[in-house]
């Protein structure tokens, strides 16, 4: 068996390029929970229907993913606030988040952030009998970051199925809460 590929690198001229997904400390809490008691994990961004636009939880493989759905990123749960991986996790330290590719064309000027509130998650949701939900945040990309981003390569389910997978990220994706990756303009702290 050959060794999977890695997707190149989208650094460009322009600079480093941002990740496409963030996730609060409070999300991978919840998200360490869930995969303590269900195994690998695996997320999807819903584009709508039963539950609105949410982030949905399930065991890995559970959703499928159609070839053209994109991969906003692969959330470490090894990691803390500020941490930066060396190599890509694997197993239950892995959980992949998608979106569909019709809904990435959409956002993909935006962060999404992964957070986590109080209240009922969606019925279809791993983290539903929890007492919390995930919720989709987001953070428009500054005008230099989508010049990156425009000059990357997406992975998609095709690519993911013939054993490509990202570049480890070389900037810290856990955030302590969701204000730290999406500040609100006017404000300099989380009063």
């Amino acid at each position: 068996m050959n060794a999977p590929d890695i997707a190149e690198p989208g650094a460009s001229s322009a600079g480093v390029v941002p990740p496409r997904l963030v996730t609060t400390a409070g999300a991978a809490d919840l998200l360490r929970r869930l995969s303590g008691n269900h195994g690998e994990l695996m997320m999807h961004q819903s584009g709508g229907c039963c539950d609105g636009s949410a982030p949905m939880c399930y065991p890995a493989g559970e959703f499928i993913v159609g070839d053209r759905d994109v991969l906003l990123g692969v959330i470490d749960l090894r990691l803390g606030v500020g941490e930066v991986p060396a190599d890509l996790p694997t197993g239950i330290d892995a959980v992949t988040v998608w979106i569909s590719g019709s809904q990435f064309e959409a956002w993909k000027h935006t962060q999404l952030v992964l957070d986590v509130v109080p209240g009922r998650g969606g019925g279809f949701s791993l983290e539903a009998p929890e007492g919390y939900r995930f919720l989709s945040r987001a953070r428009a990309f500054a005008p230099e970051e989508n010049v990156s981003l425009n000059s990357s390569t997406i992975l998609v389910g095709a690519d993911w199925e013939a054993g490509v997978r990202p570049h480890p990220p070389t900037v810290p994706q856990v955030v302590a809460e969701a204000i730290d990756a999406c500040p609100v303009p006017g404000t300099t702290s989380r009063d």
